[in-house]
């Protein structure tokens, strides 16, 4: 991204924020968020300086982008819950927007997200430097988790294909549903758990041995987007921007992920 166009999308952000600040309390609204587990910390940590500035409450759902689970975001929107922002896997959203279901326009990608391999704390590390590494490793533990987000359907469907060992590790290995994988591989339910940086940084009691090789490494992008109906719809582009500043692009960055701004 230009500097040109950072300082465009900080000045766009920090008008629209100072715009909400100045209608002052009677305006201020309560927002609902959906939101899956990647950007998670990273939203986590922004949202205190969305509500100081605004005066606004942020009401949020959590819940994986796809699936059908309860918590599943598309399962909550087909139940008729109320949601202004949805933030998720971008082609999950593009799926809802295809339904109509996400206000024209309004999508804004926010970062990408890179899946890593973790082991319980104090366990052996496995060197996964390379290709060959990696396949080993995978081949000598006992037992591997996933999630049943983005990154876990893909290990499922398609990197294990990849790698020629589809029929090999799928009777040792386990979606994991509703839980961060982290959690299992902490209590020692799996020796290996794959996930994205972000939903395995915050979690204690394992050791993240680093990302997968970029042979195989998939790339998700996580996104927002205004729901069609929206009750607040610009307050919540304010939020939105907000998420997508350069000002939040450092804290974006610790949580795992990397910062896109306005792609």
């Amino acid at each position: 991204m230009t500097l040109r166009r950072r300082t465009i999308l900080a000045r766009l952000a920090i008008g629209l924020l100072a715009g909400l600040v100045v209608a002052g309390p009677a305006r201020a609204a309560e927002l609902r968020v959906m939101i899956s587990g990647g950007f998670t910390a990273a939203y986590q940590a922004l949202l205190p300086g969305f509500e100081a500035k605004t005066g606004h409450r942020v009401e949020t759902a959590y819940g994986p982008s796809m699936g059908t689970a309860p918590e599943a975001i598309p399962v909550r929107l087909a139940k008729g819950e109320p949601a202004d922002v949805l933030i998720m896997v971008g082609y999950a959203l593009d799926d809802l927007d295809r339904e109509g279901k996400i206000a024209p326009g309004s999508k804004v990608a926010l970062a990408d997200s890179r899946i890593a391999l973790a082991v319980k704390a104090g366990a052996p590390v496995p060197d996964i430097g390379d290709l060959e590494r990696f396949k080993k490793a995978l081949l000598a533990a006992s037992s591997i988790a996933y999630s049943d987000s983005a990154s876990g359907v893909y290990i499922e469907k398609e990197m294990y294909r990849k790698l020629g060992l589809e029929d090999r590790l799928a009777g040792k290995s386990r979606m994991i549903v509703a839980e961060r994988v982290g959690n299992v591989v902490a209590r020692g339910d799996a020796e290996l758990g794959f996930q994205q940086t972000s939903e395995l940084k915050p979690v204690k009691g394992i050791t993240i041995v680093g990302p997968i090789p970029a042979e195989v490494q998939k790339v998700t992008v996580f996104s927002a987007g205004i729901t069609r109906g929206a009750r607040h719809p610009e307050e919540a582009r304010a939020l939105i921007a907000w998420l997508a500043s350069p000002e939040a692009a450092p804290t974006v960055a610790a949580t795992g992920l990397d910062p896109l701004g306005a792609r």
